[in-house]
């Protein structure tokens, strides 16, 4: 490991634990909720890809729980100032909660996102549901080990293609 990824990895886990925690999971679930388990997760994708319609956009579909560790690091990265920039200009993100792994895996066999290869796992849809990536290798398990540059290239890979005027 590089330089320069031990410290983007210690970053990432000073930003998102709390002080004091006993355990990270506890720590990130009282931080933060990024995945939540009520809502009708066909129905999200179903906005997120109407509002992408419009916009000429793509939807990430992040399968993951609150529970996860490199879940909530990916979310920090896709936070990061010069990735939220290309994320919010290419994509809507819809989170999709498995739970326990007994949730939503009707949406990960659609998507092509193998549960057996961890999580998070996501999968890029164009505006019209089409799918166009999906994680078969557990690309985004360690999102931890990543360094920024990686998701960058990510997000600029899968963008959609920008319409001629």
């Amino acid at each position: 490991m590089n330089f320069y990824r031990t410290i983007w990895t210690l970053t990432l886990a000073l930003a998102v634990a709390a002080p004091g925690a006993v355990c990270f999971s506890q720590a990130v679930k009282k931080e933060k909720e990024i995945y939540n388990e009520r809502p009708d997760a066909h129905a999200e994708i179903k906005e997120a890809l109407k509002k992408a319609a419009a916009e000429n956009k793509r939807v990430i579909v992040v399968f993951g729980a609150n529970w996860c560790y490199d879940c909530h690091v990916l979310d920090a990265a896709f936070h990061r100032s010069d990735l939220a920039q290309v994320l919010a200009a290419n994509y809507y993100v819809v989170h999709v909660d498995i739970g326990q792994g007994d949730k939503n895996q009707d949406l990960m066999t659609k998507y092509e996102v193998p549960m057996k290869r961890g999580i998070p796992g996501l999968a890029v849809l164009d505006a019209d549901g089409k799918l166009v990536y999906s994680q078969k290798n557990g690309e985004f398990e360690n999102a931890r080990a990543l360094a920024p540059e990686e998701f960058l290239a990510f997000l600029n890979k899968w963008k959609p293609e920008t319409r001629s005027r």
